[in-house]
Parts: C-alpha cells; sequence; structure tokens
C-alpha cells in the first residue's frame, strides 16, 4: 500500500464527499470505511453502538473528541464530518489493536499535515470567502469552536477522575471486608484499642496484665504476634480479635 493507491481510492469515492457553504466537509460511511480499509458494514456497527450503554471503542473515542450520542447515529444518512473522519481513521491507525490497518495509518499520514477539511476543500474545489470579515468571523468561530471542545475535554476527563475515584474507594470498602472474611483470628488490635473499640476504659496496668494473657495465648495457638511502635507504650503487641475477645470475656468472669 503506497500513497499512489491511497490517491486511488480518494478519487473512487469523491462522489461520496461533500462539503456546504461554510467549508465544512463530510464523508458517507462507505467513503470512510474505504479509506481505513475496513468493512463499511462494520464501521457502521460500530457507530449504532452510540445508542448503546456498552459502546464501541470507536465511538468512546468519537463522544471524547466531543461528538454526542445522537449525532453519532444520524451519521448513516448525514454523512460523517470531516473532524470526525480524521479520528476515525487514527483510530484504525493506531488504536484498533489487530483492526489496524496499514491503509488508514497511511490516510491519516497523509491528511494530518494539512487536516482532513483543508483536503477536502481543495478536493473539491471550495474557496475562502473573499470578503475580509466573513473570513475573520470565521476564524475568531473556528477558535471559540476550539475552546468549546477544549472544555468539553476537560470536564469529560473531570467526571473520569471523579467516577474512578468512587470506584477505588467501593473496591476498597470490599476488600477490607473480604479480608475481614478470611482471616480466620479476625482483624488484629492492641489491647488500648480493642478497648476504645468496644467502649470500655482501661487502665495502663490493665492493659499490661491484658497483654501478657494475650501474648501467652497466642502462644499456645502457635500465632506469630505484631509489635508496632506506640508513641505512648513503645512497642505494643497485636493480637487477634478472636484472642482479645477471649482475654477481656475471662476478665468480665
Amino acid at each position: 500500500m503506497s500513497q499512489i493507491e491511497i490517491a486511488e481510492i480518494i478519487e473512487q469515492i469523491k462522489q461520496e464527499i461533500q462539503i456546504d457553504a461554510n467549508g465544512q466537509g463530510k464523508a458517507s460511511v462507505r467513503a470512510a470505511a474505504r479509506l481505513a480499509n475496513v468493512n463499511d458494514a462494520g464501521l457502521l456497527r460500530s457507530l449504532k453502538t452510540a445508542a448503546d450503554i456498552s459502546r464501541s471503542k470507536l465511538v468512546e473515542r468519537l463522544i471524547y473528541k466531543g461528538f454526542e450520542g445522537a449525532e453519532i447515529l444520524s451519521w448513516s444518512e448525514s454523512g460523517i464530518p470531516d473532524v470526525a473522519v480524521a479520528t476515525i481513521l487514527h483510530y484504525y491507525g493506531y488504536e484498533a489493536g489487530k483492526r489496524c490497518t496499514t491503509q488508514a495509518k497511511l490516510a491519516c499520514e497523509a491528511f494530518e499535515g494539512i487536516g482532513v477539511r483543508a483536503w477536502i476543500q481543495d478536493l473539491l474545489g471550495w474557496t475562502k470567502p473573499a470578503n475580509p470579515s466573513e473570513t475573520v468571523m470565521t476564524q475568531i468561530q473556528l477558535l471559540a469552536a476550539i475552546a468549546q471542545q477544549m472544555a468539553q475535554q476537560e470536564q469529560h476527563l473531570l467526571e473520569q477522575q471523579q467516577q474512578q475515584t468512587q470506584i477505588l474507594a467501593r473496591l476498597k470498602a470490599v476488600e477490607v471486608e473480604q479480608d475481614r472474611v478470611n482471616t480466620p483470628c479476625g482483624h488484629k488490635y492492641s489491647v488500648v484499642g480493642f478497648a476504645n473499640l468496644q467502649g470500655l476504659e482501661i487502665s495502663v496496668k490493665e492493659a499490661g496484665t491484658k497483654g501478657r494473657k494475650a501474648s501467652a495465648l497466642c502462644r499456645k495457638h502457635g500465632i506469630e504476634i505484631e509489635r508496632i511502635h506506640d508513641p505512648r507504650f513503645g512497642k505494643v503487641g497485636l493480637y487477634p480479635e478472636s484472642i482479645l475477645v477471649e482475654v477481656f470475656k475471662a476478665e468480665q468472669n
């Protein structure tokens, strides 16, 4: 596949490309598929997932670029906007995994230098308005559209980050609960920490006594005692919940 062959394909699909008075180009689904060297029915199926909960990766990419789902669904009838054609070519050139095609990559490289819109304008012989004020207004509108698209992309990224934070928080809660269930002896606590958890007041002397009893029970059952630094007592032991329940229950009896 060469740029010459790309040019031949472009000539073949020229009739399926159009441009409006403002210089904005559109291509049919078939034309876009021919450029990317993918099946047009497959491309159409992928675009129609814009109406589904589970969208195709291509549709997700187009939405990320600022296109609405309803707009994407209309492309089978109205044609694909030139900016979207560029996104489709880039997707099938670099992002589609096993479905990437060399032709899409070459077409993408051919158009990225001047832009798909400029290429369509040149292909169909469109010229800019001669009135300078109209040209300035077109440039202002283009800058405004770019700024709006960037703002939409930023908002989309923020929403994704918020969703990811919420998902991570839920996963952490699930992991904590699974850890509690899967640990035969329950979570580990210091004597004072366990007493606070139970709403009990305990003196330093009582904590020491219970700690020695908990240590003895751990050794009896072959349970390793984990020790951590405590700013009040120096090193303190962490004992399984089941051991501490037994120690405190014995003291109450």
